[in-house]
């Protein structure tokens, strides 16, 4: 019996709704998802461990982390296809919060980060992706690839010669394997291999194995164990909403990316809900919030991945392979994982982004740098997305503003002017409205046609009342022609000259 649980008409948690255990959405490409799902694994696994490591905790916790964030998702999410696990953008956020107050509080504000996303869900605010620019996303992208490259620098710093060796020497296997194979992936070709040298050759070299103990067994059911209390919540709200926040965003810029490479639409406000059950069973399981891939979903994509049983078979073949195979991960040297970090960052990065600069609007470039430089400055993936949300619509006012043309005629007797009003009135575009009319003309009617024009706010409509005031002031008749119903309302609430005297005619009336 499916299990549904209901908010007032929507559902809430639509976790085994029957629909979504239909073979189209999970059986009907299995021989490409299972293998994707497999190539999918074996690349998590490093980055999985790096995220960890980034944040201050045990690798265990990203790893079980990303085994709960997919498996969930497969069932939950509202994107087929898309891979979630524990991200590097995550994790800038945890650092501060483990360091202050340690794992525990990290698990309780995962819960928490998952409760906000499925309220956001709920309340479908999926839908406000359409407010967030192509040059928010970019800045977005770009800074999220500066900030996990800036990551790797202390670990460099404390390397010796042997370690920048085996850095380079990852580097040069993770971009040339490819060109002799495909097939798998060539992070976890460079995890293997330097490995391999590490453990022969007897390395004094720091391994994963140092940063603390890899996962044995099964993740296990235990609520965080921190005090119930306003205290509790005041030190975890505010990291919950951030990580809430830059989860949801990298989420749903990820779903419209596998959206495009599939040629298929998805359910964001859905997979907002999604990524909230994930996050508050990963909670609860010993993991790290985490949010949707954008990397390992194209990789998933690309290797056939289609349905929710690619998303499923990556986080099982995961958790399979560190609990069977852990001792061997343990082995694994920190090099080897900073050279597959540094990967990710130069990959991420929007390299065209950079030549764009010169032909793109100085606008959007704006926008673009600005993200990064904010985000970049406060380590605060949310702050640097708003920033560059809000010029951008500053920006798009702007722009709208100066879309508005004036132009006058005067009747053949000299004793009526007629006003012709085309664009959009609203704050930005107000002051210029009122400048474009003669007050001190000596005229005896003056015709205001609109019917080309809308009124958008309180600000416009104040401005009309401006001009009607000041030509009745001056002893002329004012007609205002062509108001759309829209406007016409907002004349009715808000506008306070009286309207009977100034002649006030609505378009189709």
């Amino acid at each position: 019996m499916p299990i549904t649980l209901f908010c007032k008409d929507r559902p809430l948690v639509p976790f085994l709704r029957t629909s979504w255990i239909s073979r189209e959405s999970w059986f009907s490409n299995v021989r490409g998802d299972v293998l994707a799902g497999l190539v999918v694994a074996l690349a998590l696994i490093p980055e999985a461990i790096a995220f960890s490591l980034i944040a201050g905790v045990d690798p265990r916790v990203g790893l079980y982390a990303s085994f709960s964030i997919a498996v969930v998702t497969a069932f939950a999410g509202g994107r087929p296809g898309m891979i979630s696990a524990a991200t590097g953008a995550m994790a800038l956020v945890m650092v501060a919060l483990v360091k202050a107050h340690g794992l525990q509080y990290l698990l309780a504000t995962t819960v928490l980060t998952g409760v906000l996303q499925m309220a956001a869900g709920q309340f479908r605010l999926g839908s406000l992706m359409r407010f967030v620019s192509r040059s928010v996303v970019t800045g977005f992208v770009n800074a999220l690839a500066i900030l996990i490259l800036l990551a790797q620098v202390p670990e460099l710093m404390s390397a010796g010669w042997t370690a920048y060796a085996m850095v380079a020497g990852g580097l040069g296997i993770i971009y040339l394997f490819p060109y002799l194979n495909r097939s798998v992936p060539s992070p976890l070709i460079c995890i293997v291999v330097l490995t391999a040298i590490s453990v022969l050759a007897g390395l004094d070299i720091r391994t994963v194995g140092d940063m603390g103990a890899l996962p044995d067994s099964l993740p296990i059911f235990l609520a965080p164990d921190v005090p119930l209390t306003l205290e509790t919540l005041r030190i975890i709200l505010p990291f919950a909403v951030t990580l809430a926040v830059v989860g949801l965003l990298e989420s749903m810029m990820t779903a419209t990316i596998v959206d495009d490479l599939t040629d298929s639409t998805s359910d964001k406000n859905r997979e907002c809900i999604g990524q909230g059950v994930a996050n508050v069973v990963t909670g609860f399981l010993g993991g790290m919030a985490g949010c949707a891939m954008i990397g390992q979903s194209v990789i998933n994509v690309k290797s056939g991945g289609r349905t929710r049983l690619s998303t499923m078979a990556a986080g099982v073949f995961l958790l399979v392979m560190v609990v069977f195979l852990g001792s061997w991960v343990a082995r694994i040297p920190m090099a080897a994982l900073v050279a597959v970090m540094i990967m990710v960052g130069v990959g991420t990065f929007s390299w065209s982004s950079v030549a764009n600069l010169r032909t793109h609007p100085k606008s959007s470039s704006v926008v673009m740098i600005s993200t990064v430089i904010v985000t970049v400055a406060t380590h605060d993936l949310a702050k640097g997305v708003g920033v560059g949300v809000l010029l951008s619509a500053l920006f798009f006012a702007r722009k709208v503003g100066d879309i508005l043309y004036m132009s006058s005629t005067l009747s053949d007797d000299g004793r009526m002017r007629r006003y012709d009003v085309v664009g959009q009135v609203f704050f930005t575009s107000a002051d210029q409205f009122v400048g474009a009319f003669d007050f001190k003309e000596a005229i005896e009617r003056i015709t205001i046609d609109v019917s080309a024009a809308h009124f958008w706010d309180i600000t416009a409509i104040s401005s009309l009342d401006k001009v009607v005031l000041k030509f009745r002031r001056e002893g002329a008749d004012v007609e205002v022609l062509g108001l759309n119903e829209a406007s016409a309302t907002m004349v009715d609430r808000f506008a306070v000259h009286d309207k009977s005297d100034a002649v006030l005619k609505v378009m189709g009336h």
